[in-house]
């Protein structure tokens, strides 16, 4: 659901990079910064081509039609795709390409546990859209 709350402004186009704002620093999530590949940012340039800019919400949906549409999804697919197995495909994903824990998590939104990973862990945009793209995670090919 959390990408039915994304603005414009929370999209870096160029860097391919999401900003969200909105978890307003709960405890347990974090607005940092994640990154799409470039499969996602040829499907969003797609998008945002024939999508006329109505509103400030990048993808004005009402959430149970987002609810229909994971439904409609399996059930043409006969896969049972649900947010949470893509989180967890990307977190396993991530991992067997050699990302260290504290940059999925990071990536995913959740603070870090460790005093390494909350003091001494450089999380800045920079070095994490260098380990994302190390990754070369791959959906659609």
């Amino acid at each position: 659901m959390e990408i039915l709350s994304l603005r414009y402004e929370d999209v870096d186009l160029e860097r391919r990079m999401i900003i969200p704002k909105n978890h307003n620093g709960t405890s347990t999530k974090n607005s940092w910064v994640s990154f799409y590949n470039q499969e996602a940012k040829d499907r969003l340039d797609q998008y945002l081509a024939i999508r006329k800019r109505q509103k400030d919400k990048l993808f004005p949906m009402a959430r149970r039609k987002l609810i229909k549409l994971w439904g409609e999804t399996r059930r043409r697919t006969g896969l049972n795709i649900t947010p949470q197995r893509l989180r967890e495909w990307f977190c396993v994903e991530m991992a067997e390409q050699g990302v260290q824990d504290r940059y999925i998590d990071a990536f995913c939104g959740r603070t870090p546990k460790s005093i390494l990973a909350r003091h001494y862990t450089d999380y800045s945009p920079e070095r994490l859209k260098r380990i994302y793209d190390k990754a070369e995670l791959k959906v659609l090919s």
